[in-house]
């Protein structure tokens, strides 16, 4: 088990596995092109120093030239090769050569003044010439160092520094292991959290966690809510579907079962009571059919408001269904695309049940309005204020207005709308619905 918790957390497609490598490569490429750019640096800091150095002599030897004369660059004959070659002068000047030893008498000058690294026998030096004038005579002064056994010592300081270098890379990748394993720890709450809410433990996510991560967490809890709310609708449809034809069904049990022969009346009864069953059944699979299945789209758009007229037109083809949309330029619906649906195949419904011939569809949008008129019947001034209340299902006495007029109702003041109803200027009954921009739940 703990072998494959392992596996899971460095697998090829592993986020932990990508910072970590992108980070360990960002730290090696530093701690390296810093020890490289300090071995150059050191290198070139210690030229310069005993350049300087070499040259501040060769100033301090020209002047005592000038009082002692070549004289003053003898060392004592039994001076060692290291003392010959750590520090030492060379005069050419009329044809001659004076050194601090016999040695360094074949030592090959050159024109040019300033320093200069150069390879001669075994020995790696380093010069500083100096054209100089002499009891009249034009001369040139050497000033040298073995920097041999100098970029030995500043070797071991520059391998000393890598080792150094090297635990402190160590260090960096333990402490992005650290970090990275610290970031991802919400990932892990919200892992442990999406299977408890798989189990059913919990209903929402509730994490503490980085700001890059609220975004996604709150559009899942949005998610979740609406899921929740559409079964808690789905129930209550369903019960309201139970309740609907639990009576019409009993009637034509009790019938069934009557030793009564089934006479004209009795047998059109019965027809009544089945046609109310197939009518509810028919009304809730159209809603279901009309809502559609969610795609998160967070708005209901002109494209969906023409699709769902030309259904209607199919469903109910001696009706006319018209849409003024003549004041709209981009009209859309602040509702999540299955509720906008939802509610434009209520009303639409509704009024092709109703209308004799024509039904209009009026767009408006600010606020957003859309206005459903029919010249059907329409309803009665006193029984208009009890349209779309809860618990109030005026199709139980007649056929028409109200069980989904109530659905229509919840929708709206879930979005923070309101639902107006009148009688139309074609004769029959208006519905009026107002949404706000931004009123989402």
């Amino acid at each position: 088990m703990v072998r494959g918790t392992c596996l899971s957390r460095f697998s090829r497609r592993s986020l932990r596995l990508r910072l970590l490598g992108s980070l360990g490569i960002a730290a090696l490429i530093v701690v390296g092109s810093t020890w490289v750019l300090h071995g150059l640096l050191l290198d070139q800091l210690a030229r310069n120093f005993l350049a300087d150095r070499l040259q501040q002599e060769s100033e301090l030897v020209v002047r005592r030239l000038r009082l002692e004369g070549p004289s003053a660059l003898s060392l004592p004959p039994d001076s060692s090769p290291a003392e010959t070659f750590h520090h030492f002068y060379q005069l050419r000047t009329n044809g001659r050569v004076y050194a601090t030893h016999d040695a360094l008498e074949t030592l090959p000058t050159g024109d040019t003044e300033g320093a200069q690294l150069l390879q001669w026998r075994d020995h790696r030096l380093l010069l500083w010439r100096t054209g100089l004038m002499l009891a009249g005579e034009p001369a040139t002064l050497t000033v040298g160092e073995d920097f041999a056994g100098i970029e030995r010592g500043l070797t071991r300081l520059h391998w000393w520094i890598g080792a150094a270098a090297m635990v402190l890379l160590l260090l960096l990748i333990l402490l992005n292991l650290f970090a990275v394993n610290h970031a991802l720890r919400p990932f892990g709450r919200l892992s442990r959290q999406l299977i408890e809410l798989q189990r059913g433990e919990r209903r929402r996510l509730d994490i503490k966690t980085v700001s890059e991560l609220k975004a996604p967490i709150a559009q899942l809890n949005t998610l979740l809510d609406e899921h929740e709310r559409r079964q808690q609708r789905s129930r209550e449809s369903l019960a309201n579907l139970s309740h609907a034809i639990r009576t019409p069904l009993t009637a034509v049990m009790q019938a069934l079962r009557s030793k009564r022969a089934l006479d004209d009346q009795r047998r059109k009864q019965i027809l009544a009571r089945l046609d109310d069953i197939n009518e509810k059944l028919e009304s809730e699979l159209r809603h279901s059919r009309i809502a559609g299945q969610s795609t998160g789209q967070q708005h209901t758009g002109m494209a969906e408001v023409i699709s769902m007229l030309e259904m209607f037109r199919t469903l109910y083809p001696d009706r006319i269904f018209v849409l003024d949309d003549t004041a709209v330029v981009d009209f859309r619906i602040p509702l999540e695309r299955q509720d906008g649906m939802e509610m434009l195949g209520i009303v639409l419904d509704n009024a092709g049940k109703w209308a004799r011939q024509r039904v209009e569809l009026t767009l408006l949008p600010k606020p957003c309005c859309l206005r459903l008129e029919d010249d059907g019947p329409g309803v009665p001034d006193i029984m208009l204020e009890r349209l779309g209340q809860r618990g109030v299902r005026l199709d139980e006495q007649h056929r028409g207005h109200g069980l989904g007029l109530s659905i229509l109702s919840q929708l709206t003041e879930r979005y923070g709308g309101r639902v107006t109803y009148g009688r139309s200027r074609l004769g029959g009954l208006r519905v009026e619905i107002t949404l706000h921009p931004g009123s989402a739940p």
